[in-house]
Protein backbone atom coordinates (compact mmCIF):
# COMPACT_ATOMS: atom_id res chain seq x y z
CA UNK A 1 0.00 0.00 0.00
CA UNK A 2 1.17 3.34 -1.19
CA UNK A 3 1.02 5.84 1.56
CA UNK A 4 1.61 9.99 2.01
CA UNK A 5 3.67 10.39 4.95
CA UNK A 6 3.71 14.35 5.87
CA UNK A 7 7.02 15.49 7.52
CA UNK A 8 7.14 17.88 10.58
CA UNK A 9 9.59 21.09 9.48
CA UNK A 10 11.66 19.96 12.29
CA UNK A 11 11.88 16.73 10.63
CA UNK A 12 12.32 18.07 7.08
CA UNK A 13 16.26 18.32 6.93
CA UNK A 14 16.69 14.36 7.66
CA UNK A 15 13.91 14.16 4.30
CA UNK A 16 16.20 16.63 2.13
CA UNK A 17 13.57 19.14 2.76
CA UNK A 18 10.79 17.55 1.91
CA UNK A 19 7.43 17.75 3.57
CA UNK A 20 5.67 14.94 2.28
CA UNK A 21 7.05 11.50 1.08
CA UNK A 22 5.74 8.39 -0.04
CA UNK A 23 6.23 4.68 1.65
CA UNK A 24 4.91 1.11 1.25
CA UNK A 25 3.62 -1.02 4.15
CA UNK A 26 0.66 -3.05 5.37
CA UNK A 27 0.82 -0.95 9.34
CA UNK A 28 2.68 2.10 10.62
CA UNK A 29 5.27 0.01 12.17
CA UNK A 30 6.43 -0.93 8.23
CA UNK A 31 5.97 2.57 7.11
CA UNK A 32 7.95 3.81 10.17
CA UNK A 33 10.78 1.04 9.20
CA UNK A 34 11.03 2.34 5.81
CA UNK A 35 11.01 5.61 6.32
CA UNK A 36 13.76 5.07 8.80
CA UNK A 37 15.44 3.44 6.22
CA UNK A 38 15.70 5.72 3.11
CA UNK A 39 16.26 8.73 5.80
CA UNK A 40 18.84 8.37 8.10
CA UNK A 41 18.44 9.79 11.54
CA UNK A 42 14.72 10.10 10.86
CA UNK A 43 14.60 7.33 13.09
CA UNK A 44 16.56 8.18 16.52
CA UNK A 45 13.81 11.72 16.30
CA UNK A 46 10.76 9.52 15.61
CA UNK A 47 11.65 6.09 18.18
CA UNK A 48 13.61 5.80 21.19
CA UNK A 49 16.11 2.59 21.87
CA UNK A 50 13.31 0.23 21.92
CA UNK A 51 11.88 1.39 19.16
CA UNK A 52 8.89 2.54 20.45
CA UNK A 53 7.24 5.76 19.09
CA UNK A 54 8.88 8.80 21.51
CA UNK A 55 6.26 9.97 23.77
CA UNK A 56 6.45 13.57 22.44
CA UNK A 57 5.59 12.58 19.10
CA UNK A 58 2.20 12.06 17.90
CA UNK A 59 1.40 10.26 14.92
CA UNK A 60 -2.12 9.88 12.74
CA UNK A 61 -3.35 7.78 10.27
CA UNK A 62 -6.09 9.98 8.57
CA UNK A 63 -6.49 12.44 11.18
CA UNK A 64 -7.02 9.52 13.68
CA UNK A 65 -4.36 9.63 16.62
CA UNK A 66 -2.75 5.90 16.62
CA UNK A 67 -2.71 5.83 20.33
CA UNK A 68 -6.22 5.36 20.03
CA UNK A 69 -6.06 2.41 17.41
CA UNK A 70 -3.67 -0.03 17.05
CA UNK A 71 -0.45 1.68 18.03
CA UNK A 72 2.74 1.26 15.16
CA UNK A 73 0.19 -2.22 14.32
CA UNK A 74 -2.79 0.28 13.10
CA UNK A 75 -3.52 -1.14 9.39
CA UNK A 76 -2.98 0.85 6.75
CA UNK A 77 -4.68 0.80 3.18
CA UNK A 78 -3.86 2.50 -0.45
CA UNK A 79 -4.07 5.86 -0.12
CA UNK A 80 -4.09 6.54 3.51
CA UNK A 81 -1.84 9.61 4.83
CA UNK A 82 0.34 9.17 7.84
CA UNK A 83 1.37 12.45 9.70
CA UNK A 84 3.71 13.03 12.15
CA UNK A 85 3.08 15.65 14.63
CA UNK A 86 6.51 16.58 17.55
CA UNK A 87 4.09 17.90 21.01
CA UNK A 88 4.71 21.13 21.34
CA UNK A 89 5.36 22.81 24.68
CA UNK A 90 5.76 26.66 26.22
CA UNK A 91 4.83 29.77 24.99
CA UNK A 92 4.36 32.90 26.57
CA UNK A 93 2.21 34.40 29.01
Amino acid sequence: MSVLIRIPTPLRPLTNGQNEVQETGGNVREILDKLTAHYPGIGERILDEKGDVRRFINIYVNEEDIRFREGVQTALKEGDELSIIPAIAGGSR
